[in-house]
């Protein structure tokens, strides 16, 4: 892998990251985002979600009805009203009814267990109430989904109490994501990493656990293990084995402030190159990525190539939050059982996959490999894309 860092290896981040070349060459950046997107599967008009608000911020993912139409954001956006056209923010979801656009979230209440498990890729409506059966827990759908996980889907669900009933009960212990730590011991990590920079951590990492619990923390050891081979192979393939903090090609470094975007570049307009161990570039992904995580790299970028668990932040919010120009986040792809090669394809998409770059998807097949053999777990199908 070269490590000049073209400048597609940065354009792709949240939302279509690799796809962000498009946006670079043209301008266009209507052609990606960071939404994921939600299928309408049925005929019928569905409900009006909460209705549009020029004041409120919306970042990727996030909907609002207006005009008789539900809207998905694909990236973070204030004050631009909902339409096919301007910058291509909205994502039309087509017709709504049923309420008039106030239709009005559901609190989580107490009621009786009796409640379905969740299944991922399963169309819920507002108000559903599913059991997580990897934690035995209880959440409600406080917004139309078509099944994505409750443990890291705050817009989507929320945790939902519920006792007794003639159903199944919540179990009477709570699986704790990570116990005892990173299913990667830090010598396993080294092992990984022999020659890695300094400045990535084995502290620094698992500092940044926090941000994301469900992270190598769902499902069975295995799966744990086999998330977390998964997410360092691809990192190391980007970063040449966790060898580079910031991209190499200083060319590239004007190319990523997005003029259009109504908070501008205040750290500068060559401020926003990749950083970290996804390479996180373009001050629009600072800014969804600093919102989520609650940190301003908007006006901080830095914080990326000098704090070790802000830089892993980073690469974990995108890895649990994004579906890149894949059709799932890296995440899911792992935890669901769509295998390595989804992961790959939620981060470089048809650049690699589909017969694009088989060199590089075979790159990050060996690094997932060996990783795997390293915690003692067997990789699983569909490893390539």
């Amino acid at each position: 892998m070269s490590h000049t860092r073209t400048s597609h290896r940065q354009a792709h981040r949240a939302g279509s990251r690799r796809g962000r070349v498009a946006a670079l060459l043209t301008g266009a950046l209507a052609a990606t985002g960071l939404a994921v997107m939600v299928p309408t599967t049925s005929t019928a008009a569905a409900a009006c979600t909460t209705p549009y608000s020029a004041t409120q911020v919306y970042t990727g993912g996030m909907s609002a009805s207006y005009n008789g139409h539900n809207w998905n954001a694909k990236w973070w956006t204030q004050g631009e009203t909902p339409s096919t056209g301007g910058s291509g923010v909205w994502a039309d979801q087509g017709a709504c009814g049923g309420g008039g656009g106030t239709t009005t979230t559901p609190t989580p209440s107490q009621g009786t267990c009796n409640h379905p498990t969740w299944v991922a890729g399963t169309q819920y409506a507002t108000g559903t109430v599913v059991k997580y059966a990897p934690n035995g827990q209880y959440y409600v759908a406080t917004h139309d989904n078509p099944g994505y996980d409750p443990t890291i889907s705050t817009w989507y669900w929320s945790p939902y109490t519920c006792t007794g009933g003639g159903g199944t009960s919540p179990s009477p212990t709570t699986t704790t994501p990570n116990p005892g730590g990173f299913v990667v011991s830090e010598a396993q990590f080294n092992q990984m990493f022999p020659n890695r920079n300094p400045f990535y951590t084995y502290s620094g990492l698992v500092a940044a656990l926090n941000a994301y619990p469900a992270f190598a923390g769902t499902g069975s050891d295995t799966v744990k293990k086999q998330e977390a081979a998964a997410f360092l192979a691809n990192i190391s393939h980007e970063t040449g084995g966790l060898v580079y903090v910031v991209e190499q090609n200083t060319a590239n470094y004007p190319h990523y402030c997005d003029t259009t975007q109504p908070y501008g570049c205040p750290a500068g307009q060559a401020a926003y190159y990749g950083r970290g161990p996804i390479q996180l570039s373009w001050n629009f992904n600072y800014k969804a990525a600093g919102d989520a995580l609650g940190i301003d790299l908007l006006n901080n970028p830095n914080l990326v190539q000098t704090d070790a668990a802000v830089a892993w932040k980073t690469g974990i919010w995108y890895w649990m939050t994004q579906n890149g120009p894949g059709t799932m986040t890296a995440h899911n792809a792992m935890v669901n059982g769509a295998g390595f090669g989804e992961t790959i394809r939620s981060i470089n998409g048809s650049i690699e996959c589909n017969g694009g770059n088989p060199a590089q998807v075979q790159s990050r097949v060996n690094a997932y490999t060996s990783f795997t053999s390293i915690l003692g777990v067997p990789t699983g199908s569909n490893l390539s894309c």
